[in-house]
């Protein structure tokens, strides 16, 4: 049995009903194969999604909707040892991750 996480859409219609991604640099933790990523890419300036998981990663590369490729990018990070600049990012996010 396949689990479903948030089949009613409640994360996302929380997170689109605020304008605190607008033309924010968005950095996504434990993005797996994009099931989030999707949903809030358009709602950001940039986001980038990180996971430790190469076989993850490689699937949401592979999935990246074409209207999305310039604005999202993914990288095998561990959050605990980000592979950024500080102030890279306005906002990180994290969801369903374990």
């Amino acid at each position: 049995m396949t689990v479903q996480k948030d089949p009613e859409g409640t994360e996302i219609r929380h997170l689109a009903g605020s304008s605190v991604f607008e033309d924010q640099n968005l950095l996504e933790i434990g993005c797996g194969e994009g099931r989030l990523t999707w949903r809030v890419a358009p709602l950001s300036g940039r986001l980038t999604g990180i996971d430790p998981q190469a076989d993850a990663l490689r699937v949401a590369a592979a999935e990246c909707p074409a209207e999305l490729r310039e604005t999202v990018k993914f990288v095998r990070a561990s959050a605990l040892d980000l592979p950024f600049p500080h102030e890279t990012f306005d906002i990180a996010i994290l969801s369903w991750s374990f």
